[in-house]
C-alpha cells in the first residue's frame, strides 16, 4: 500500500479491479508500473484472447477528489507554453538587473555582457515571483500531465478513470479516457474510452508488470503468514 493512502482511494482500486474482472480482463493487479513510462497505474489489468475477442489491456487511475484530477488532467502543451514565456521573462529580468545591478555579475567572463549574475542574496520580488512559478510549472510538466502522456503513447488499449461521484466536471474528464463513477459498492460506466492500438510488445511488457506485483504480494502474504505462525 503506498504511504499515506487513503481508505477511500484503497476502496476505487479495489471496485476497479472488480468491475475489470466482470468486464473479461482475468488479470489484474493495484499498483502496476506501466511500461517504458515512469508513471505507476492505480491498477492494471489484461485479458487473454479468446476466438471473438481480441488481448486487451487496460489501465486505472482513481480519483477520490477533485484536486487529485485537476492534478493529473493538465495538458502538456499549454504547461509548456506558459513554461517558454516565464523563461524568457526571466532572460529579460537578469538583463535588466544586470545593467541596473552591476554590482551582481559574478565576473567570471571575459565579455561582461555574457556574465551570469549571483543573485543569490537578491531581494527582487518579481524576480522572486518568476522563479517560483517557474518551479511549479516544471514540476507540474514533470508529474502532472499523467493522463495525456498515458493517452498519446497507448499505454494501454483502455484507459479508465475511477472517481467519487460529484467531484468533477465533464469538460476536465481527460481526452480519450474512458469514466467509471463511484455508485455505492460499484463502478457506474458514465463514458467509454478510446480504443489505443498499443503494440503487441507493450501487451506482454504490461502483463509481467502484472504478474511482478502478484508475485510479490504472494511471497509477502507466505512471509507475513510464517511471521504470525512464529507468534
Amino acid at each position: 500500500m503506498p504511504a499515506g493512502e487513503t481508505a477511500a482511494h484503497r476502496e476505487l482500486k479495489r471496485l476497479a479491479l472488480a468491475w475489470a474482472a466482470e468486464a473479461g480482463f482475468e488479470i489484474g493487479a493495484a499498483e502496476v508500473r506501466v511500461p517504458r513510462s515512469g508513471f505507476r497505474a492505480d491498477v492494471a489489468a489484461y485479458a487473454r484472447g479468446r476466438k471473438n475477442r481480441p488481448i486487451r489491456t487496460a489501465l486505472f487511475e482513481c480519483k477520490q477528489a477533485r484536486a487529485d484530477l485537476l492534478k493529473d488532467s493538465r495538458a502538456e502543451t499549454e504547461t509548456r507554453r506558459k513554461l517558454a514565456a516565464l523563461l524568457e521573462r526571466r532572460t529579460n529580468l537578469e538583463r535588466m538587473l544586470a545593467e541596473h545591478r552591476p554590482d551582481l555579475r559574478r565576473g567570471e567572463e571575459l565579455f561582461p555582457e555574457f556574465d551570469a549574475i549571483d543573485t543569490a542574496g537578491l531581494r527582487h520580488d518579481t524576480y522572486a515571483a518568476v522563479i517560483e512559478e517557474i518551479a511549479a510549472l516544471q514540476r507540474r510538466l514533470l508529474h502532472g500531465v499523467k493522463f495525456e502522456k498515458l493517452r498519446r503513447y497507448a499505454a494501454a488499449d483502455a484507459l479508465y478513470l475511477v472517481v467519487e461521484d460529484g467531484i468533477f466536471a465533464e469538460a476536465e474528464i481527460p481526452a480519450g479516457w474512458g469514466l467509471l463513477v463511484r455508485a455505492g459498492d460499484q463502478l457506474q460506466p458514465v463514458r467509454p474510452p478510446l480504443r489505443l492500438h498499443p503494440a503487441p510488445e507493450s501487451r506482454v511488457a504490461l502483463l509481467e508488470n502484472i504478474a511482478a506485483v502478484a508475485c510479490r504480494s504472494l511471497d509477502e502474504g507466505r512471509t507475513k503468514a510464517r511471521l504470525q505462525g512464529l507468534l
